[in-house]
């Protein structure tokens, strides 16, 4: 069995990405950590604790970082709904919150297996920030970081710049990009266009009539909507999923280059952009690998897979 740790601000996406981590059948969460960023971080953990029932997994959700490093807290709700699930209030879980915090878990968890556990992270970076600034020790205990993030053509989805997960604590995604950690950030520009799921894959997933095909587009209704009226996408955007496909099989990434990667964190025109010297101009070391292009086709039959 593979382990994963799942870092997440969990909203209708990052639900979804949990969902087929947790039916993948080679692979063990050993445990999620919640972070403040689609919602408030209280909110994150009961909708992750509630994606954990649903799948009948008892996975541990550890409370983690309530607020950004330094910045004020910005929220996803207008695009994920007043509850991240698309506004269907699902009920409070009976799933209690794993004791203790967060990032003390983590660097527990990475620690007692070292060279063994995944990191996969689809929210911001804040709480893998302070647990490589906690304990230095782990950069080369995690074999693999996936790191739904940024976006290597510059075109943001908060921002003309930034995406949301970066934008919303630069500084942490800094700290992090240069950690020395073995990364690959897949920018959500792989969840537009042909990677869209659009109505008849929609009614395909529902076709599948299951608690969890069901939930995969019930919970996203209102990125949906949002999806189509402010970005002018196809349907249904789902950035985390993607990223949480090439970790359960990197091949659907089908280009791929270390480049030199930093986060601009002074500017506010330019916040939180990822800016990938693709050209190598800066003469600067590759710290970064970058997923340049993904199996679109691939990746939705995953996702149909886990649903099933």
């Amino acid at each position: 069995m593979r382990r994963f740790w799942i870092d997440t601000d969990t909203a209708s996406d990052d639900a979804v990405a949990i969902l087929m981590a947790l039916r993948w059948p080679d692979v063990q969460v050993e445990g999620i950590s919640v972070v403040a960023g689609n919602v408030h971080v209280e909110m994150g953990a009961k909708n992750a604790r509630y994606t954990v029932e649903l799948s009948g997994k008892k996975t541990p959700v550890y409370l983690g970082a309530a607020r950004p490093l330094v910045r004020e807290s910005v929220w996803g709700y207008f695009f994920h709904g007043d509850d991240g699930m698309g506004n269907m209030n699902y009920p409070e879980p009976k799933l209690p919150l794993a004791k203790g915090r967060a990032v003390d878990a983590l660097i527990q968890a990475v620690r007692a297996s070292p060279g063994k556990l995944t990191l996969i992270t689809i929210g911001p970076l804040t709480n893998i920030a302070l647990a490589l600034k906690t304990a230095s020790d782990i950069v080369e205990k995690i074999p693999m970081c996936y790191i739904m993030g940024g976006a290597a053509a510059t075109l943001g989805n908060v921002t003309p710049a930034a995406e949301f997960n970066i934008y919303v604590d630069p500084e942490a995604a800094k700290i992090v990009f240069h950690s020395g950690l073995p990364i690959l950030m897949v920018g959500w520009e792989h969840c537009r266009g042909a990677a869209n799921l659009v109505e008849e894959e929609i009614s395909h997933v529902r076709s599948l009539k299951t608690p969890y095909a069901d939930f995969a587009i019930d919970c996203n209704a209102h990125a949906i909507a949002t999806n189509q009226n402010w970005l002018g996408e196809p349907c249904l955007a789902l950035p985390d999923p993607v990223t949480m496909a090439i970790a359960l099989d990197p091949s659907i990434c089908t280009k791929r280059g270390k480049h030199y990667v930093d986060v601009e964190v002074t500017s506010e025109l330019t916040r939180g952009m990822t800016v990938v010297d693709q050209l190598g101009v800066t003469k600067q070391d590759a710290n970064i690998e970058v997923c340049w292009a993904i199996d679109a086709v691939r990746w939705k039959e995953m996702l149909y897979k886990t649903l099933q």
